[in-house]
């Protein structure tokens, strides 16, 4: 009889496992509800809910692991792991999966969630107006936005790996990064602030009647040629992304390759073509997948400059117009999930290529 048959499961280590569970679930619960009802001072509460999620998340894997250990080895090789991963995927799947299915459920019923539709949601959004115009302004959020800070991230990349001041040109091109797409969208509503008159406020109109020009009210009178102007808030903040993940590409590109390139009397524009893209064409389109899930799904940078208005509506801000002001719930939901099956794609072809390049 070989020693893992010998290594019997006691009574004691199933009891305990249930045990240090139903305790997890309990005291978290019970904390749950406390927070829920709390009338505490709201910086207290704040303050006590860091606390228990720091503290929790702790005990919760420790307590586990703990019970995992009472087990014998060959139970214990196969349980530890989903000890650690196992409360993650229950909570990805109450904050994600379970929406998900309740806001398809619901996309199948009229406005107030009581009479049941079935696809009259779906052949709806198709014949409207504003879907169109929301459908072909993500269209140009995502070839547009995409292109160009694939196209920034890549230029400077290459060009501030050459220069002395790598360091100082990276951390200016990255700081937009540092902040959200609703800070992104306050500074840049004051770049294209318009007012009647010569006396301008709005950095870019400054500049054009400093030069003579006319001010112009960018982002509402030029349609549609406002979307671009919002585009460039994007480009604006991602191309510090695609540049950083290019950079680390492009030193992992083997310098003797480039050494014979060059020895054999390939100038620097040939190098960059037949060499260094083909060498990152992973990573390159690792990046594009990834920009093109943040302008699909854009929405606060169009909330904050124009609220949709202008026919600068995208699918996330008309989802929230119809869902949260409207309380049209059926319509609303039928376009999360349109929104939803726009993105998988992207994200799956993400996913396949950072598994190909050793990610999982």
């Amino acid at each position: 009889m070989s020693a893992q048959a010998k290594q019997k499961i006691s009574l004691k280590a199933i009891l305990l496992s249930l045990v240090v569970l139903v305790a997890n679930i309990f005291m978290n619960g019970l904390i749950f509800w406390f927070f829920r009802d709390s009338t505490l001072n709201p910086l207290l509460t704040a303050i006590l809910a860091v606390i228990w999620g720091v503290a929790g998340v702790y005990l919760i894997y420790y307590s586990l692991s703990w019970a995992a250990e009472q087990f014998p080895d060959y139970i214990r090789k196969y349980a530890l792991p989903y000890v650690f991963i196992g409360p993650a995927v229950i909570i990805l799947g109450w904050l994600l999966i379970l929406p998900a299915l309740r806001t398809l459920y619901l996309s199948f019923f009229n406005a107030s969630s009581e009479e049941f539709v079935g696809l009259g949601n779906y052949a709806a959004i198709f014949s409207d107006h504003l879907l169109a115009t929301a459908l072909r302004n993500n269209l140009l959020w995502v070839f547009i936005g995409t292109f160009a800070c694939v196209a920034f991230g890549l230029l400077i990349a290459i060009l501030a790996d050459r220069s002395s001041y790598e360091k100082i040109a990276k951390s200016i091109i990255f700081m937009p990064m540092a902040i959200s797409f609703v800070a992104a969208g306050v500074i840049w509503k004051f770049v294209y602030y318009y007012q009647p008159g010569d006396q301008q406020i709005g950095l870019l109109n400054a500049i054009v009647v400093f030069f003579g020009g006319e001010p112009q009210a960018w982002v509402s009178m030029l349609q549609p040629w406002n979307n671009f102007f919002l585009i460039v808030i994007l480009i604006w903040m991602q191309t510090g992304f695609a540049m950083v993940i290019f950079s680390a590409a492009i030193k992992g590109v083997p310098e003797d390759i480039l050494e014979a390139a060059r020895v054999d009397g390939a100038n620097e524009v040939r190098i960059f073509f037949k060499i260094m893209i083909p060498f990152i064409s992973m990573t390159i389109l690792t990046v594009s997948t990834t920009i093109i899930v943040f302008t699909l799904k854009i929405f606060d940078v169009v909330m904050v400059m124009t609220g949709g208005q202008y026919d600068t509506e995208v699918v996330a801000t008309q989802f929230y117009r119809q869902f949260f002001m409207y309380r049209n719930f059926g319509y609303g939901s039928t376009l999360a999930i349109v929104l939803l099956i726009a993105v998988l794609p992207v994200i799956i072809i993400n996913l396949r290529q950072f598994r190909k390049q050793g990610g999982f």
